[in-house]
């Protein structure tokens, strides 16, 4: 597959790309665009996280899972990354992992009522 479209330009319109992709719901072609962006600047929390969200929701769960360990890993009060983490899980049903990362998640949102 020829890759040139998702890897042109600068960091910036790459991110504008793969944002644009995610909001047209193709979230593989957003994908295509994040992962070689995350390896360039894999501190970044956005890009990982939209990258995570894209494998998601092209049902891509296992490469969803690694990135947000990876995001909670590096930042444990990450709440966002925590639920999809959980919802992630669920997914691919791991219930009881699932259910440990929504609580936290739960906790981190300021939701002490489910505990």
């Amino acid at each position: 597959m020829d890759m040139t479209y998702y890897d042109h330009g600068t960091p910036t319109e790459r991110w504008e790309r793969a944002r644009m992709f995610f909001d047209a719901k193709d979230y593989a072609a957003a994908a295509r665009v994040l992962g070689p962006l995350v390896a360039e600047v894999p501190e970044q929390t956005g890009p990982r996280l939209l990258l995570a969200r894209s494998y998601y929701h092209s049902a891509q769960l296992r490469r969803a899972e690694a990135e947000l360990r990876i995001l909670v890993e590096r930042d444990p009060v990450e709440q966002y990354a925590r639920l999809m983490l959980g919802r992630t899980l669920e997914r691919q049903g791991r219930q009881e992992e699932a259910d440990a990362q929504l609580r936290i998640a739960s906790a981190l949102a300021g939701d002490f009522a489910e505990l």
